[in-house]
């Protein structure tokens, strides 16, 4: 049986305003019998105002009526008319210790990788604090020179789902930064770097290829020998 809202109050209400024995007030409230009876005698809860079970909608007056007639009834809570769920705990996503040295990795990927990704995103999937994105994103972090990115579903910061749905949440909002991101600048693709092993060929190159393309037709098209016509 749960314990009713508020067992103390509960407990002076039904000392103040019913006949029942202590015996069943605290088998009720969830409180040892002597701790009724001191309430009753006025050596505990002075000053707590008794709470009315009946108009919490945690007890009938049919009920307690005939427990009052019945010492060896013992009172039963109603099941609540409005159930009011749980709230959901709300804060930064718990990383075990062993992983969140790795977070740092993490949130370099994220930034690197998905740059639509605001900062509330990154710290819901990773557990991070806007502290740490900001220093990442401006290397200023005490760590930067060794951190590696790092994918924070392989580390198993979050799942693949939960990043797939914070991605296509950020892509929403700002489809021009993942846009972006698959379109590169036009100075990159033409950057040195870029062409690097790229080699247009050379003049003499063109003109052994010609030649080699000539000599074959030229082959081709040779009248026969008379030595062909014996054969």
């Amino acid at each position: 049986m749960s314990t009713p809202l508020m067992p103390k109050a509960t407990a002076v209400w039904l000392v103040e305003n019913t006949a029942l024995s202590f015996d069943q007030i605290a088998a009720f409230c969830k409180l040892h019998a002597l701790e009724v009876k001191a309430i009753a005698d006025g050596e505990a809860a002075q000053g707590i105002k008794g709470l009315d079970p009946i108009l919490t909608g945690q007890l009938s007056r049919e009920d307690i009526e005939k427990a009052e007639k019945d010492g060896s009834i013992r009172l039963k809570l109603l099941d609540p008319k409005v159930r009011v769920p749980e709230a959901k705990r709300r804060g930064p996503r718990y990383t075990p210790v062993s992983r969140r040295q790795d977070r740092p990795n993490a949130i370099l990927w994220l930034v690197r990788n998905h740059p639509e990704l605001k900062d509330a995103q990154i710290m819901r999937l990773v557990g991070t604090t806007k502290t740490t994105i900001a220093q990442i994103r401006d290397r200023t972090h005490w760590n930067s020179a060794n951190l590696t990115p790092a994918d924070p579903v392989t580390l198993g910061l979050c799942s693949q789902i939960e990043l797939d749905m914070e991605v296509e949440k950020a892509g929403k909002v700002s489809p021009e930064k993942v846009l972006t991101q698959t379109l590169l600048p036009v100075e990159e693709t033409t950057s040195p770097d870029a062409l690097t092993g790229f080699r247009a060929p050379s003049r003499d190159e063109e003109e052994l290829d010609a030649e080699a393309v000539f000599a074959k037709l030229n082959a081709l098209n040779a009248p026969k020998s008379d030595e062909d016509d014996d054969f």
